[in-house]
């Protein structure tokens, strides 16, 4: 189905080192990591967040949000701005971390800065990924099959081929993804004139989309650039993921560093 719908691959390894960075067993909560099937509170919520929207995502639904959206005429607020909005907001999809938002923001962004320390737009990338986060599209293979057959797009067999209404090689920018806070964060980057390279916006957009740098799906639709820029991305999938704990960041000792970058690859107000 082309409406792309983002399948998790559950990982229940052990803690392994990789670099500098290690990869710890379990979440926060003493579970493995993206266990969407584990029988707690948390994954119950989690669980229901993401059958709602399964249900009630299809193509033209997406077209709409993103026509909505993307006139980016709701508010005006520097990137720093709406990080501090994020100190009220727990992630209702993320079954790893119920800390505010903006502390698995800084994690990822910290634990990047310190085995990549050249490479400042991966941690301001690291620092915006999930800056307006909401439901992201990924959940188990056997939770997502029960939920689409509520879908009205299941039954339309336009969708139903290998390339649906794309062609092969078109590129996964012109590819629509189910709605969302990575889809709209990244049109928020692209209409402000952000200066982050193609490789942030590409894992932005695409860091919640499992099936791609994970198990290697819908490379058909992969072009030159896409497969550059999803090395990226598979590195900063581990710090994304595995970053989050509940060892709190001093945002207070960081802030400088972070809104330094905010002013090297951004304007001063962003239109969201």
């Amino acid at each position: 189905m082309f409406l792309i719908l983002l399948i998790a691959e559950l990982d229940n390894k052990k803690a392994i080192s990789d670099g500098i960075f290690v990869v710890p067993g379990n979440n926060a909560f003493g579970n493995s990591f993206r266990d969407y099937n584990a029988e707690a509170e948390r994954q119950k919520i989690v669980r229901e967040l993401y059958r709602q929207s399964h249900i009630n995502q299809t193509y033209d639904f997406v077209k709409k949000m993103r026509e909505e959206y993307g006139k980016m005429n709701k508010v005006e607020m520097s990137i720093w701005e709406c990080c501090e909005l994020l100190n009220e907001v727990v992630d209702d999809s993320d079954p790893d971390l119920d800390e505010p938002q903006i502390e698995h923001l800084l994690q990822t962004a910290e634990a990047i800065r310190k085995d990549y320390p050249n490479e400042d737009w991966l941690h301001l990338t690291g620092l915006i990924h999930g800056l307006v986060e909401g439901p992201s599209e990924t959940t188990s293979d056997c939770l997502i099959l029960q939920q689409l057959k509520g879908n009205p797009d299941n039954n339309n067999p336009t969708y139903n081929t290998k390339y649906g209404v794309y062609s092969e090689g078109c590129g996964l920018n012109n590819v629509v993804m189910s709605w969302g806070h990575d889809d709209y964060m990244y049109l928020v980057a692209k209409a402000n004139k952000t200066t982050l390279p193609s490789a942030a916006l590409f894992i932005i957009r695409y860091h919640s989309f499992y099936p791609l740098h994970k198990s290697g799906a819908y490379s058909h639709l992969m072009n030159e650039e896409d497969h550059e820029n999803l090395k990226w991305l598979q590195i900063f999938s581990k710090y994304d993921l595995y970053s989050k704990s509940n060892v709190r960041i001093d945002v207070e000792k960081v802030k400088p560093y972070y809104m330094s970058l905010i002013e090297k690859y951004f304007p001063s107000k962003l239109k969201w």
